[in-house]
């Protein structure tokens, strides 16, 4: 069997389409999958931050409707980049065991190599709302600044001194081998990644026969685990326009689940956990959503649509 593999073509979306078919290639070698590269909106503009952009979907919408229309059999996705609603006809057919999920900061050259230690007035550099507003919680004497493009484009922009730090997902940064780089690991539940951070997702259609194949590849953990941050997510209308966290694991048969809304110009964070089953991971995304809503969340998601009039949905009630 030949399976065409839709990607994205950074080294780091190569990577991941390269270890689904290593993963395939174990579980099935009478497979043969071949990678075809799709170039996306996210790819196409760099020189504007993503929360003014207005899309969702803005590094998976072309490889989604290339599987659609046939010129791919499934699209290798980083889970954090699917928006929690997905085009008709298609699947999440596998969610792959999911990397250290926690975002890392790595320090110019001889500058301190922790969030602690960064003088008042340091530069981070960022395309990330929801890594800004934690910034700015933690350390609201530093000034964030927009730092777009791809990972090697951001190391060689703090190599060059036009930031003093910059904050990445460390799975990213592993994988590329850039592990030794890393001044500070950022821990949660006091900083948490996007939802379905750190975890590569493979899309498919609904209809396709590779779908059961696919599903070889499916992580029981990782899927409950950013099951319950994408409810959580969904349920706060979250996107690029919305600083929202989430991070989710199983500690015996519980489902732990942390999450938190900010506001786009107020500075205001609300943070909740929850604990529930891995049976109810949906239930208790939603759960935790409703939480943060009823204590005030609704006003910081009213706030990001000021902000982003015409890019960020209502707020949806339950």
């Amino acid at each position: 069997m030949r399976l065409r593999a839709g990607t994205r073509g950074s080294r780091l979306a190569l990577w991941q389409a390269e270890h689904v078919r290593a993963r395939l290639r174990a579980a099935r070698p009478d497979v043969e999958v071949v990678l075809v590269t799709v170039r996306t909106t996210g790819d196409r503009i760099t020189d504007v931050p993503l929360s003014s952009i207005g899309d969702r979907g803005l590094f998976t919408r072309e490889l989604d409707r290339a599987v659609l229309d046939g010129f791919a059999d499934f699209a290798v996705h980083s889970l954090k980049d699917i928006p929690t609603e997905l085009p008709s006809g298609l699947t999440i057919a596998a969610v792959l065991e999911r990397e250290d999920p926690r975002d890392a900061l790595l320090a110019a050259p001889d500058r301190p190599a922790s969030l602690a230690a960064l003088p008042a007035g340091a530069v981070i550099g960022t395309s990330s709302l929801r890594r800004r507003a934690l910034l700015l919680a933690a350390r609201p004497d530093l000034r964030v600044e927009d730092l777009r493009g791809n990972l090697d484009t951001r190391l060689a922009r703090l190599a060059e001194g036009a930031c003093d730090a910059i904050i990445l997902a460390f799975a990213g940064i592993k994988r590329l081998g850039h592990a030794g780089l890393v001044g500070e690991l950022l821990a949660p539940p006091a900083w948490l990644p996007a939802p379905g951070q750190g975890a590569v997702a493979v899309v498919c259609r609904t209809d396709h026969t590779a779908s059961e194949l696919l599903s070889a590849l499916d992580h029981f953990e990782t899927r409950v685990a950013v099951t319950a941050e994408r409810a959580f997510l969904n349920a706060l209308e979250g996107g690029c326009q919305v600083p929202i966290g989430a991070l989710a694991h199983l500690a015996g048969s519980e489902l732990v689940l942390y999450g938190f809304v900010a506001g786009v110009r107020s500075g205001l964070l609300l943070r909740g956990e929850l604990r529930g089953t891995p049976g109810g991971a949906t239930a208790d995304g939603l759960a935790l959503a409703q939480q943060l809503r009823a204590r005030g969340a609704e006003l910081l998601l009213r706030e990001a649509r000021r902000s982003h009039p015409d890019t960020v949905p209502p707020v949806r009630r339950p």
